[in-house]
Order: structure tokens, then C-alpha cells, then sequence
């Protein structure tokens, strides 16, 4: 960064006007993709999938917690995973103490993974969160919304994600998917994967306004860095 450019307080405003002009006109773009998005027609769901929480089975009816609408975070956590995804743990944290807020606006958010119970209630105990986290073990639901994959899948070396066939060897996949509960019938409304979620993830947004950046092209992947937030070496 030694060798940025460096200005008077004027040729460094008259910048910051010019780009802010770009940065309006980015956002008139995602309000209008925004209402896009809400326009989009719903399809009804009438598979009868069946959750675990700690209260009992429920269906999907019921994690909306009695409102209208419910976002859902397809967390990667397998059946015989030892921990969560590093990297859905990243967006984890960008969502607990939040969904408070959202609950205010008509809004339930919840994770759902294929992990037993007991084993999503032990990483959620050690991860400190709070958000409604439930089990979907042997319900056809993250397969259906495209994120939980066969061995015969896997096995092929491809699979439908983010709306397309692509390579993928991962037995687990992350999405966000949304419901809307009208007259007691249940229907997805949304659901997005890779880089579609990275308008969830507040801190990386942080990281965009810094100098930096998210300095990733350099690694390998580019979530490379990102650890649990218990397993910073600092």
C-alpha cells in the first residue's frame, strides 16, 4: 500500500464525490433488485418434511414460531462431521443477536442442518449462539433445496447447485432459502448459494470500505483465512 497515491484534501474530495455518484447509482440498482426479488412467485410446498429442536419434532409450519415469514440458513453440518463449517460459522456470527431484530419485522430465522441434535446443540453450546438451530436427519429437505448431496451424487463428481450442474465432491453445500406462511399453507418464496449469500455476511462488507479490501488473492480459496472465531491463533 506504501506506494497509493497520495493527494490535497480537494483532489481527495473531488474523488469521493465521483465515486459516490457510482455508489448511488448502486444502490438505486439494489433497491430495484430488491423489489425483483419480492416479486418473484412462490411455489408451494406440501411435502410434509420433519424437523428436530430441542422442544420435539415439528414440520416446517412450525418454524416460523408464529409469524409469516421465516428465512432459513442451510448450515453445513453433516451427519458425521465433527464440527460446523468454518465457513457458515463466519456467517453464523454476522447473524446471532440479530435475529432479535429481524423477529420485529415479521421474521424468523432459523438453521437447519442434517447433523443429529445433539450434535448441532453441542457446537451451537460452544460457538455461543442463540438463534433457533434445528435438525433435519432423515428428511428429504436439504437434499430437495439442493444443498445436501447423495454418495451416488457425489460419486458422479457433479450435482444441481445454485441453479445449474456443477462439479462438486462435498456431501454438504451452504444456501439461504425463504418461506412465507398465507392461510396456513407454507411456500418458498427465494433461495440463493455461493456468492449469493455474500450480502449476508456484514463483515466482509466491513472489510469492502477498508484499504485492503478482503486481500484474498492470494490464497488459495478465498475464505482461506477465516477460522472459527475460537481458533484464532490471537
Amino acid at each position: 500500500m506504501s506506494d497509493h497515491e497520495v493527494v490535497s484534501h480537494e483532489q481527495w474530495l473531488a474523488a469521493r464525490r465521483e465515486l459516490l455518484e457510482e455508489e448511488k447509482e448502486l444502490t438505486r440498482q439494489r433497491d430495484a433488485l430488491s423489489r425483483r426479488r419480492r416479486q418473484l412467485p412462490w411455489e408451494r410446498v406440501d411435502k410434509q418434511y420433519r424437523f428436530e429442536g430441542p422442544g420435539g419434532q415439528l414440520g416446517l409450519a412450525d418454524l416460523f414460531a408464529g409469524r409469516s415469514q421465516l428465512i432459513v440458513f442451510h448450515f453445513m453440518l453433516g451427519p458425521d462431521w465433527q464440527e460446523g463449517c468454518k465457513s457458515c460459522s463466519f456467517w453464523a456470527d454476522n447473524i446471532n443477536g440479530a435475529d432479535i431484530h429481524l423477529n420485529h419485522r415479521d421474521v424468523t430465522f432459523a438453521a437447519v442442518s442434517r447433523a443429529p441434535l445433539p450434535q448441532i446443540e453441542a457446537y451451537r453450546k460452544r460457538m455461543g449462539w442463540s438463534f433457533p438451530w434445528y435438525s433435519s436427519n432423515g428428511s428429504d429437505f436439504n437434499f430437495d433445496f439442493q444443498v445436501s448431496f447423495t454418495p451416488e451424487q457425489i460419486a458422479t463428481g457433479e450435482a444441481v447447485y445454485n441453479y445449474a450442474v456443477r462439479s462438486n465432491t462435498m456431501s454438504e453445500l451452504p444456501g439461504i432459502s425463504v418461506f412465507v406462511k398465507d392461510d396456513g399453507r407454507v411456500f418458498h418464496t427465494y433461495s440463493c448459494y455461493a456468492r449469493g449469500l455474500d450480502m449476508l455476511n456484514g463483515a466482509y462488507h466491513y472489510l469492502d470500505l477498508s484499504p485492503k479490501g478482503r486481500d484474498e488473492a492470494a490464497l488459495s480459496y478465498p475464505m482461506e483465512w477465516v477460522r472459527r472465531h475460537d481458533q484464532y491463533e490471537s
